[in-house]
């Protein structure tokens, strides 16, 4: 093989298999495995090359997914009135008790529509008068925050999910599966968490 490679030094169309590298008196063969001269002036490898610009294709997805399309503030209903979360006291939480944490007042959910508690993550539904189900407020699409409920369905701002009230069941995609059902304790007209 040393021989192949003199054939090629100093040739500018050298033997088929050959070429000139960008210093003048040195040849590279088409076997030898190419290199790209980084800003500092050395090579760069392939495996370095591809590994950071995986690098760099990850730290934009992160910062992508770190974006925020909606409200951030507590919890809300489609009406617009506030919820048990919006109305607890700045540094105070929701009173917890043996069954669960309390969630809200059943007077507190609207029939036929639902409350978002963003920070617990949950959305408590009355399709139906003395009705009560919960679902996890996680879209099963893309994780955001579902942030409306309206027209019978709990809707997720990112994409334009929708999830019906009665179920979870999914009513328009890109979603595929149902919000996870959640547990709640329905009694002495609070709802409960757990």
């Amino acid at each position: 093989m040393g021989d192949f490679l003199d054939d090629c030094t100093g040739s500018v169309f050298g033997p088929p298999g050959c070429f000139t590298c960008a210093l003048p008196g040195t040849t590279m063969a088409s076997t030898d495995r190419p290199f790209h001269v980084s800003t500092t002036g050395e090579p760069m490898n392939a495996r370095r090359r591809t590994v950071l610009t995986a690098g760099a294709a990850g730290a934009a997805a992160l910062v992508t997914g770190c974006g925020s399309s909606g409200d951030e503030g507590g919890g809300g209903d489609a009406s617009g009135t506030p919820t048990a979360s919006d109305t607890a006291s700045p540094g105070t939480s929701p009173d917890a008790s043996p069954g669960g944490e309390e969630l809200a007042a059943t007077s507190d959910i609207p029939v036929g529509g639902g409350t978002i508690f963003k920070e617990r993550k949950v959305v408590v539904t009355q399709p139906e008068e003395g009705e009560f189900k919960a679902f996890s407020a996680v879209c099963t699409h893309a994780q955001c925050l579902v942030s409306t409920v309206s027209d019978g369905t709990i809707n997720c701002p990112c994409h334009g999910s929708k999830f019906s009230i009665t179920d979870a069941a999914v009513e328009a995609s890109p979603a595929t599966r149902p919000l996870p059902a959640e547990q709640i304790t329905v009694s002495g007209g609070a709802i409960r968490l757990g």
